[in-house]
């Protein structure tokens, strides 16, 4: 005790200004002789005691004089010599520093990975001549094709090849106003002798590429000479479907491909890097003129439609003029142009045409196709990865001011050889941002992983998608200031605390106990730790079950043990005259085949994506007026595509051998179909027709088929129809319903129905259709469950990245809760055990470690709940048949929540009950 309170004496001393070296030497020496005297207690010799002494206080000296010194340093120097002193006293850590940086890796690598994707979707600029000259006519990303008016709000998107023409005549404010396809085709392409191969192409006017500054890496671009009637057939090479597929050849600008059995000379490849004109999965593979149009598509050209619209506006803006004030003139141009065009001012549509207008809207990331589909997504995630990042913050906090306490002696003692307040927290604070650094490092290794994993399950089937996976700078910059900034936001609080230190501590004992107060950084930390679970644990549920929902929910038809094939029998040249019999021969092979229930042929598979839609009239009424629901999906099909999918007809009959090209025409539909146009009415034996009063007699009802979901999984199900393959409207006096009608007999997938799925599907069934004709060129084959899936990749994404971090957070709450209150129990064994040896029993001490541990919870998920109930508010646009509310999944975040945190206290509870208040009180 006499030394204890000689230590004290001159550390009061030296606080009242008395900083002789005699003293400070002295001090050096008590406290190298005490640190002797405590190892010697705890059983040590007497040399391995001398040298944990001159280890933990040998350096003093040096660091006396180094706190002399330090004043007259450069900046540069002391900052060294903060981070090498920092890297000392991790390096003697490893424990807590494996801990930290791990802890840091996921919260960080967790941000980065979601700011990859929002970085290279949201915020990417597309790679041409100055993008922020770029702007769009339009703001939605409408697709693909519409006859008519858009919007019932008056907001043209698309335009039709007319309306374009028009719009750039009427807009010198542009250098250049280009058109594109706002969908795309997938046609088969052969080159040489070599087998014909399904590609993607978009059709573009001449100026495009001079409208985005973009020229040619081999050859030239496509121009408006090659967009003029009568030119010859050109297209231009994406610089992947070049090395892709003819092999990076250079030789192969100038040569002859054949699109459809058309041919086609490649004017040049476009330069590396360039995807067109907007961000999605499967970039085109060629660009081909507008004029090219009818040389594919014949007589059903979407070009020489004046009402159809399918084609972006897109262009260069003069430098200087505001793209807002032209809209109003666009807008004008637009209403005028289509007061002139009969299919807009006939029933009744003259009354719509003031309110039609156009947004102009930046393009410098392109037509926003992909970002109005992911945008709410991604923001969910990057709000949820944050809070995974404030969580492991808290944690490391938690972490720091343990660590603080534990070394609040060395604090107090350095504080009483001369350091400085700034010093120390400038150390400590160095510490923190090192070990977020370092953390930001092994962070980018788990967003290269993570990032890679979220592409593969958000776009399964892409190609060449133009979204990279790797770190870019900008990725890089995010990932150095998350960590810088997580390293000040958990070193603050420990950094100052260190800083007040005060030199009796030096000489305390550190069992003893600290008081409730003493804990209040740490318990604020679990708290926020709590609240943030409770966020993403509820919103885990919430989406979990959404996505449940999707997943289970009775969509009207079969799937299991079906594939589906798809082909392109027009890509080779089939004519109309020679369908017939291909269809015969297919089905009738692929019947023969070992297991085969049913085969169904069909333009488009239900839930496959694509569709078509016309306008319905019922025999006997007058054509819809513009604020009539006249519209209705339809289809062709086989005999045999009701029963490929297992949907049954209800009322009538189905399709038949019957139903030739000299038989009546005719069609089965929904009930929604049923329910729509014919109410309270028997459907059998009525009529209706496409478009136009005309042809309101041209199609009989034969029977209605069970409703189910042929488009869009999330809406319920439409009027819809079918018509046989076999049969072919010949009654139609425009050509371009002429056009479409014999275009919609060219049928696009098989549905393979197998009582049981062989192993070798895919091989057996390419077999069976190359016997039929070597050259149909097989697009895809897959399950028709994979098929239906992939409607719900992004779906699928965000429920398992949002249970992921909810799993994350309650793993690092629990840790956090584990950490304090054992770190609590420790430093409160001398009054638990007094506790003890006064008469409290076991359960009486695992009662209060208990109660501090819910007290905590308690706190935390009153302040979580209504947290969680806002994020639940938000994210309800994602939600599917499952309330933002949802009761269950609170509860089930709260009961699961209050589990874990129940599991973290009991392990400190029970080493606290098991404490020998004989062996506590002699600590002290």
């Amino acid at each position: 005790m006499g030394l204890f309170k000689t230590m004290l004496s001159r550390c009061m001393g030296f606080f009242r200004g008395n900083r002789l070296d005699q003293d400070l030497d002295e001090e050096l020496h008590s406290h190298i002789d005490l640190s002797i005297e405590e190892n010697l207690a705890r059983g040590m010799t007497q040399d391995e005691a001398r040298r944990i002494a001159l280890r933990d206080f040998g350096g003093m000296a040096q660091t006396k004089e180094n706190f002399r010194n330090q004043r007259g340093l450069p900046f540069l120097e002391v900052l060294l010599q903060d981070t090498r002193y920092a890297a000392r006293q991790l390096r003697n850590s490893p424990g807590f520093t494996l801990t930290v940086i791990l802890t840091l890796a996921l919260g960080i690598g967790a941000n980065t990975t979601i700011f990859t994707l929002v970085q290279g979707i949201l915020l990417r600029s597309l790679p041409v001549s100055d993008p922020s000259r770029l702007y769009r006519v339009g703001d939605k990303s409408d697709c693909c094709y519409f006859d008519g008016f858009e919007n019932d709000n008056g907001d043209f998107d698309l335009f039709s090849y007319d309306l374009y023409l028009h719009l750039k005549q009427a807009a010198p404010e542009f250098e250049q106003l280009a058109a594109v396809e706002a969908g795309g085709n997938g046609y088969a392409v052969r080159s040489g002798n070599a087998p014909a191969v399904p590609m993607r192409i978009e059709y573009v006017s001449g100026n495009y590429f001079a409208a985005l500054g973009v020229g040619a890496y081999l050859g030239r671009p496509i121009d408006e000479k090659d967009d003029a009637p009568g030119a010859a057939p050109a297209l231009f090479l994406s610089y992947q479907t070049w090395t892709t597929y003819f092999a990076a050849n250079p030789a192969i600008v100038g040569s002859t491909v054949f699109v459809q059995t058309h041919p086609f000379i490649i004017a040049g490849v476009a330069p590396r890097g360039f995807f067109g004109d907007r961000v999605i999965p499967n970039p085109p593979d060629f660009w081909m003129p507008l004029a090219t149009e009818p040389v594919i598509e014949g007589a059903n050209s979407s070009l020489r439609q004046v009402n159809s619209a399918w084609l972006y506006a897109i262009g260069r803006l003069r430098p200087g003029l505001n793209a807002v004030s032209l809209a109003p003139k666009l807008s004008g141009v637009v209403r005028q142009w289509m007061a002139a065009v009969p299919a807009f001012t006939d029933h009744g549509g003259a009354a719509q045409i003031p309110r039609q207008h156009v947004v102009m809207t930046p393009a410098a990331g392109g037509i926003q196709r992909l970002q109005q589909q992911t945008s709410k997504g991604l923001r969910l995630l990057m709000a949820l990865s944050s809070a995974v990042l404030l969580i492991a913050c808290a944690n490391i906090a938690n972490l720091m001011l343990a660590r603080h306490t534990a070394r609040r002696s060395d604090m107090a003692l350095r504080m009483a050889l001369g350091a400085g307040r700034r010093r120390l927290i400038r150390q400590s604070l160095t510490e923190s941002v090192l070990l977020s650094l370092t953390g930001g490092v092994a962070g980018l290794v788990v967003a290269y992983v993570g990032s890679h994993m979220m592409l593969t399950l958000a776009f399964p089937n892409a190609i060449n998608m133009p979204i990279q996976a790797s770190p870019s700078s900008l990725v890089l910059t995010f990932a150095f200031l998350v960590s810088l900034l997580a390293g000040v936001v958990f070193g603050t609080g420990p950094a100052w605390l260190s800083s007040h230190a005060q030199p009796a501590d030096a000489l305390r004992s550190v069992n003893r106990s600290l008081g409730n107060r003493s804990f209040l950084p740490q318990r604020a930390f679990v708290v926020l730790q709590v609240a943030l679970s409770m966020v993403l644990l509820a919103g885990a549920f919430l989406m979990t079950r959404s996505l449940r929902n999707l997943e289970r929910q009775d969509f009207g038809i079969a799937t299991a043990n079906r594939y589906v094939l798809e082909f392109d029998a027009k890509g080779i040249g089939y004519s109309l005259d020679r369908l017939p019999a291909l269809y015969r021969e297919i089905e009738d092979r692929f019947s023969a085949l070992p297991g085969m229930a049913h085969i169904g042929i069909v333009r488009y598979t239900p839930l496959g994506g694509n569709m078509w839609g016309s306008c319905v009239i019922p025999q006997g009424q007058l054509a819809r007026g513009p604020d009539e629901n006249c519209s209705a999906a339809w289809d062709r099909a086989s005999t045999g595509f009701l029963n490929s999918i297992g949907v049954p007809i209800v009322q009538g009959r189905g399709f038949s051998q019957q139903d030739t090209a000299t038989s009546p025409q005719v069609a089965v539909v929904n009930q929604a179909f049923a329910k729509r146009f014919f109410p309270n009415q028997n459907p059998i034996g009525k009529h209706f027709g496409l478009g136009s009063v005309p042809y309101s007699g041209a199609f009989e009802i034969a029977g209605v088929f069970a409703d189910f979901k042929m488009t869009d999984p999330r809406v319920e199900p439409g009027p819809l129809f079918f018509r046989p393959l076999a049969q072919q409207f010949n009654g139609y006096k425009e050509a371009e319903s002429d056009a479409a009608e014999k275009a919609s007999m060219y049928a696009g997938f098989l549905i393979l129905d197998f009582t049981q799925a062989p192993p070798d599907a895919e091989t057996l069934a390419r077999k069976t259709l190359a016997a039929i004709d070597p050259a149909l060129p097989v697009i895809y084959f897959h399950s028709y469950d994979s098929d239906v899936a992939a409607n719900f990749n992004q779906d699928r994404l965000i429920a398992r990245l949002t249970s992921l971090f909810g799993i994350l957070a309650l793993l690092l709450a629990s840790v956090g809760l584990y950490g304090v209150m054992a770190y609590f129990v420790a430093l409160r064994t001398s009054e638990i055990g007094i506790r003890m040896a006064l008469g409290a029993s076991r359960s009486g001490v695992v009662t209060m470690i208990l109660r501090n541990v819910l007290g905590q919870v308690v706190v935390g998920l009153a302040i979580g709940i209504p947290a969680a109930l806002l994020a639940g508010h938000l994210m309800a646009s994602l939600l599917y048949r499952v309330g933002s509310y949802d009761p269950l999944a609170f509860l089930a975040a709260t009961a699961v929540l209050a589990t874990c945190a129940t599991i973290a206290g009991t392990l400190p509870a029970r080493r606290a009950a098991s404490i020998d208040p004989g062996k506590a009180l002699r600590m002290d």
